[in-house]
Formats: structure tokens, sequence, C-alpha cells
């Protein structure tokens, strides 16, 4: 067999591979969360556009929520304004949410649209405050005090958690034909805008869409347990068990429990997967072995 013919045997492989999942997943919706190294790094930036347009193209609904962090800190260190956090989180005060709009609701959302239709796709940029949206609220931030009797609520500015969300702009994008590319900020009754966490508001998108899967980008390869395997095929009552065991902890608990929160709430499966990896979607949702933690519920199990 020459090395051509071997090439070519190996692109049936993978294709037929695929077949399978393009058939079970076509006409579904699954909302991608796009944030970390696959947000900076241009091969990677590369692989993830031709990875989402590729979707739409068999059939499948990409809705693509995303993040923008270090673009936020970098743009708010040129004007000289410093970035505060509170467990991770930034204090967001007035001048600081024009920043953040600018950035998310403008450059990196445009960045991502202009990316993804020079790959041959069809992208709208949003923002969540469009049509109303997203509806948020004010985040009431506690945090324990020894010295206090009761709990210290810390006024961290204009950070939001999502109160509803309204699909209606989203679905007549995607049957459209149209790849939608959301930018996380929120509005509230007072009109006031709102910075919310990337990962939630994908969360509870994919919860109103009804979506197939849900699935975030990450700088880790999954879900790793105490020996720094990559865990897998888990169930909502092993992941809880993991998170009383100390197995999650840290920076991946408010991940994981946007994962969870999603599939108990109808969303078939969640992912958490490694976006450091070339065609991270594809290789997860095409693919028997796939590249990070898949968390399932429900609905899967019916299916």
């Amino acid at each position: 067999m020459t090395i051509s013919t071997s090439a070519a045997m190996n692109s049936v492989r993978v294709l037929s591979e695929a077949l399978p999942y393009i058939r079970r997943f076509s006409g579904k919706t699954i909302v991608v969360k796009y944030g970390g190294n696959a947000m900076v790094d241009e091969q990677l930036k590369e692989s993830f556009a031709r990875d989402v347009v590729l979707m739409k193209l068999v059939g499948i609904n990409p809705v693509v929520v995303h993040g923008g962090g270090p673009q936020i800190g970098s743009l708010l260190k040129r004007i000289g304004k410093e970035s505060t956090f509170v467990d991770g989180m930034r204090v967001t005060d007035s001048e600081t949410m024009d920043v953040v709009e600018m950035v998310l609701g403008g450059l990196v959302n445009k960045e991502i649209v202009a990316m993804l239709n020079q790959h041959g796709g069809r992208a709208v940029g949003l923002s969540g405050k469009d049509a109303s949206m997203i509806r948020a609220k004010k985040m009431v931030f506690q945090r324990n005090n020894p010295e206090m009797n009761a709990p210290e609520i810390i006024d961290i500015g204009h950070v939001g958690e999502v109160e509803s969300i309204d699909p209606s702009v989203v679905d007549m994008l995607v049957h459209g034909d149209f790849i939608p590319v959301i930018a996380p900020v929120g509005v509230g009754e007072d009109g006031q805008a709102y910075n919310i966490n990337a990962d939630l508001v994908a969360g509870r998108l994919a919860e109103t869409l009804k979506a197939e899967k849900l699935i975030l980008l990450t700088n880790t390869p999954g879900l790793l347990d105490k020996e720094g395997n990559v865990l897998t095929g888990l169930d909502t009552a092993q992941v809880d068990a993991l998170i009383a065991d100390g197995t999650i902890h840290g920076g991946m608990l408010p991940k994981i429990g946007c994962a969870l929160r999603a599939v108990q709430n109808g969303v078939c499966t969640s992912h958490i997967i490694d976006g450091r990896v070339q065609h991270a979607l594809l290789l997860e949702v095409f693919t028997d072995e796939g590249v990070g933690t898949l968390i399932h519920g429900p609905c899967h199990d019916a299916g």
C-alpha cells in the first residue's frame, strides 16, 4: 500500500467513524462556550472556526457563546485602569462595564464572526442586550468572615447572573441557517448592563434552547481524578460524589456546576473539553474517544 493510499484509507476510516454521529446529531443544537487558549492561539482559532462551520454544513446547529477576560484586562491596562478580582470575579464599576461591552460586544464578538465567515460560515454577532435576550440581575456576592456573625456582602459592581433568556432571536437565526455568536452581557429591568460569566450564559442558553449538547472549551484536559487521569462518561450522581470527596474543587467547581445543571434541566450531555487541542470540537462530537469529560443526563440514557 502506497503512502498516498494509506493516507486516503485513513481519511475514509475517519469519515466512516463520523457518519453515525453526523446522522445522530443532524438538526440538533449544540451550544459551545468558546474561551481560553482557543481564543488567542492563531492555529487553535482557525481549527475552531473550521470545526464550527463544518458542524453547520453537516446539519448541526452550533450556537457560540464567548468569553474575553484577557482581552478586557489588556484594554483596561492600556487605558491605565487596574483590574481587581474577588474570588476570580472581576469587580466591574461603570467605567469597567463600558470597556467590557466594548471588548465583548465589539472587538471579540466581531473577530469571531469574521473568522467564521472567512471559513465559509454565515455567522451573526449578538450581545445579550439585543432584543433583551438575556435578562440579568445584579449578583449578590457573599463571603464568610469568621470575625462577623453573618456573611460579608461585597459589592462587585455590574456583575450579573442570568434571570431569564428569550431564545426567539437565536431560534430565528438558527432556522435561517446562520451561526449565532453571543457576547455574555445581560440587561436588567432598569436597562443597566451586566457582565455575566460566559460559562453560566452558555449553560442557561443550552437549557433554554433544549440543546443536545453543552460544550465548554477549557485550558485543561477535562475533569481529572486524584491521580491526574481524565474522567468521562459520568452521570450526575457520580459528579455529586466527586464534589463531595473533594476530587472536584477550586476553579473547576463553577464549570462543573454549570455542566451539571444543564443535564439536570434537559440538555442530553455536557462536555468539558481541552481547547488547547486542535479540532477539539470535531474530536469530541464525531469520534468514539473524544478529548475531555462527558457528563450525561436522563435523556442521554433514554436515547
